[in-house]
């Protein structure tokens, strides 16, 4: 087996436990909050009822949403991830070479992390509905 073969290997076993962590935390915490029967902070002033008026009750729609959530921001940012870093090692070496392009080198990087960004965002719409 070459270095390159075992290189390989080593970083795809990292990956492969990489996502298992990620799909359980996923699991296990982003859906934490939908268990949860009581509300401690419920009122019945008429201004929070009419806010509340569009959100849903259902248990179940409220676990799958957090689910949902839980699964945007888990995927963004391991898109988010997996972009800078081959972005980034790209940018790196173009910056070695001819170090007058940092600028927009890392212009790059900066698009790569707007990846988690919107992730964290469609989750935060997500959560509004709930």
């Amino acid at each position: 087996m070459t270095a390159a073969q075992r290189r390989f290997r080593r970083k795809l076993v990292g990956f492969v436990m990489l996502s298992i962590f990620l799909v359980f935390m996923v699991f296990g915490f982003g859906t934490v909050k939908a268990f949860a029967q009581a509300d401690p902070f419920a009122s019945d002033s008429p201004v929070e009822q009419a806010a509340d008026a569009g959100k849903h009750t259902d248990p179940q729609v409220v676990q799958y949403a957090f689910l949902a959530a839980a699964i945007a921001v888990g995927v963004g940012a391991l898109g988010g991830g997996a972009a800078v870093a081959y972005v980034g090692a790209a940018a790196m070496g173009a910056i070695g070479e001819k170090p007058e392009l940092a600028f927009r080198a890392l212009m790059f990087v900066a698009l790569a992390e707007g990846i988690a960004i919107y992730g964290l965002i469609i989750a935060l719409m997500i959560l509004n509905k709930v």
